[in-house]
């Protein structure tokens, strides 16, 4: 059997905290070294492998698709060693730091925040609020990420869904009168998007079979709660997922012209493949699984 060498563990972590920072200045910066010592070792690397591993992005430096699938596996495997040195060093972590979208936090996580703390008991949640929602693999600090239906699995992440999704447009009831029983009437409202999620309209035309409108006018907002902000004070229309203004439209303060369709890509909890048998994250897995049945 032949054995092949690896790299040197230094160009290794220094390359992986470029593609992280996406520049020399911010890996330097997380390592503790000057720019110079960053860049010997990615060249020491490139030299390894025979081939560049960054392309300049305007400001940025982007791995190529090549390295971008070693870095992703690198991080894993070093997020891998780092637990199992506090795994050896402390024994076992009943505190696990959960990164949850921003909105999905409010308006679904922490209604259920007491019976989520009774369930699990001594084990400990913090929560971290996301505005942008990235794979695990780009935050070392966080133990586990609760990701829409954009997530892609990646290397030495277990994810297990624990709720399907259903969104729709969703307005004013003033503004749904307007523009019920045919979507091409939405072309005189202002269509309101989140930067979190800038495609969601055009999936919802393409998933619902609707004929895709041009809106005459957009307003772009930071994320989803401020989305669902606008759309409550009456500027426009917004896609929403259903559980995220469900009080709303009980409330009639919104109301969904053309109802809600599902995604089955659903919600999902991601993990760190040896974190994913832990007690304490499976019983995190298990409590979300339960109460995304019960939402359902």
């Amino acid at each position: 059997m032949v054995i092949m060498r690896l790299p040197p563990l230094k160009a290794i972590r220094a390359f992986e905290a470029v593609y992280r920072h996406g520049s020399i200045l911010g890996a330097a910066a997380e390592l503790g070294v000057v720019r110079g010592a960053v860049r010997q070792q990615i060249s020491i690397l490139e030299n390894y492998f025979g081939e560049k591993l960054f392309e300049r992005d305007g400001r940025k430096l982007a791995a190529t698709a090549k390295a971008a699938l070693f870095a992703e596996a690198s991080t894993a495997a070093f997020a891998t060693l780092e637990r199992a040195a506090a795994d050896f060093v402390g024994g076992e972590d009943r505190r696990i730091r959960l990164g949850v979208p921003s909105a999905f936090a409010i308006w679904w996580l922490m209604p259920r925040l007491a019976n989520m703390q009774a369930e699990l008991g001594v084990v400990d949640v913090d929560i971290v609020p996301m505005s942008v929602v990235e794979p695990l693999a780009l935050h070392p600090e966080l133990d586990a990420v609760i990701m829409g239906a954009e997530y892609r699995p990646t290397a030495g992440v277990t994810a297990v869904k624990f709720m399907e999704d259903e969104f729709g447009p969703v307005a004013t009831p003033d503004l749904a009168e307007r523009i019920a029983g045919d979507p091409a009437r939405m072309v005189e409202i202002t269509a309101l998007v989140s930067r979190s999620a800038p495609t969601l309209w055009q999936e919802w035309f393409a998933e619902s079979g609707t004929q895709a409108v041009m809106f005459r006018r957009k307003q772009e907002f930071e994320d989803l709660l401020l989305v669902l902000g606008a759309v409550r004070s009456g500027i426009g229309v917004v896609l929403a997922p259903r559980a995220a203004i469900e009080d709303d439209l009980q409330r009639n303060l919104l109301a969904a012209p053309y109802g809600f369709i599902r995604r089955l890509a659903g919600y999902s909890l991601c993990c760190r493949n040896v974190d994913s048998p832990k007690p304490a994250f499976v019983a995190l897995r298990d409590w979300l699984l339960r109460s995304g049945a019960a939402t359902q």
